[in-house]
């Protein structure tokens, strides 16, 4: 039986099957030429109802590509799934914590840390334990996404365990 794959971690085909991607016009600052047509986009990821935007470029290519990274760090950010019990996947032993922000993996990756500390009942030693890092090697990745940190410490407080600074 094949691991059923976070939303994050879904190759693009298989996600954009799942997305209804919407043309727009915003308005704001960007010259003469910005907004004439419409280059903003808005994704909507319909299982979950996730939503990503992008209108800061004149390229709507550019605004596709940065709503696409931005719908998959949100969908780590939202959805949780069953940590698997083996222990981290090859994406996190290939990549691990050291994956800047920018990069194609890093919203798996997130979810991933996400889901273990999940399961971890958001105990932050546990989880680096079973991922296979330290401490402060999992808290420095998780600060990168300020959301994520955030939703680490409203669950740790929900637990009755400090928050985290």
């Amino acid at each position: 039986m094949s691991e059923v794959l976070h939303p994050s971690a879904l190759p693009l085909e298989q996600l954009r099957a799942e997305c209804v991607v919407q043309r727009v016009r915003r308005s704001g600052p960007g010259g003469q030429h910005r907004n004439k047509v419409e280059t903003g986009v808005v994704i909507r990821h319909e299982p979950t109802g996730v939503r990503a935007e992008a209108n800061e470029r004149r390229s709507q290519a550019e605004n596709l590509a940065i709503a696409w990274q931005r719908l998959r760090v949100r969908l780590a950010l939202a959805v949780r799934k069953e940590a698997p019990n083996g222990g981290p996947s090859a994406l996190w032993h290939s990549r691990g914590v050291a994956v800047s922000q920018g990069h194609c993996d890093y919203p798996a990756l997130l979810a991933e840390a996400l889901d273990m500390l999940a399961a971890s009942d958001w105990d932050i030693a546990a989880a680096a334990g079973r991922l296979g890092v330290s401490r402060s090697q999992l808290t420095k990745f998780l600060r990168r996404e300020p959301e994520a940190f955030s939703q680490l410490n409203a669950e740790r407080a929900a637990k009755g365990l400090r928050k985290l600074a």
